[in-house]
């Protein structure tokens, strides 16, 4: 599956574009898949946003940002995430993320720091890590210093 915006800059790559032709040919081509039901964004941020939750075990920011970046539309990133996600514990995704990643409780401050950026790239909230971080009996000092590193 693909979103439109992703289909259309393959399309682009093919045809001349730049021509008015070229622009309509684009354009028919993505009608006519719509039509069908072949293409339909909606569709395809609820897939890989439950895709991304059941198999790669990643938080809400990280499947927005992805989602995001594959040109889905705001409004359709947000009912379709909202739908995957509603149910889910942070806390338990977070430690399922961990367990897949064979990350364990870590031993000293550079550990801890790794743990908190790798949870913080899977698109965890802050406060969730930090849930995590406090319950493993990371020091507060790490803690303070992690705190240091969550940009504005």
């Amino acid at each position: 599956m693909q979103s439109t915006a992703e289909l259309k800059r393959l399309l682009r790559r093919k045809v001349e574009a730049e021509t008015e032709n070229g622009q309509t040919l684009i354009e028919l081509v993505i009608r006519r898949l719509k039509d069908r039901g072949y293409l339909n964004d909606a569709k395809y941020a609820a897939a890989y946003s439950s895709f991304r939750r059941d198999n790669e075990r990643f938080g809400r920011m990280r499947v927005i940002t992805d989602l995001k970046t594959k040109g889905i539309h705001g409004e359709v990133i947000e009912k379709a995430v909202a739908d995957t996600y509603d149910e889910v514990n942070d806390e338990k995704q977070a430690r399922e993320y961990l367990r897949r990643k064979r990350l364990v409780k870590p031993k000293d401050q550079k550990q801890a720091a790794r743990v908190f950026r790798q949870l913080l790239r899977a698109g965890f909230a802050f406060k969730t890590i930090f849930i995590i971080l406090k319950k493993w009996d990371v020091d507060e000092a790490t803690l303070s210093e992690l705190e240091n590193e969550i940009p504005d």
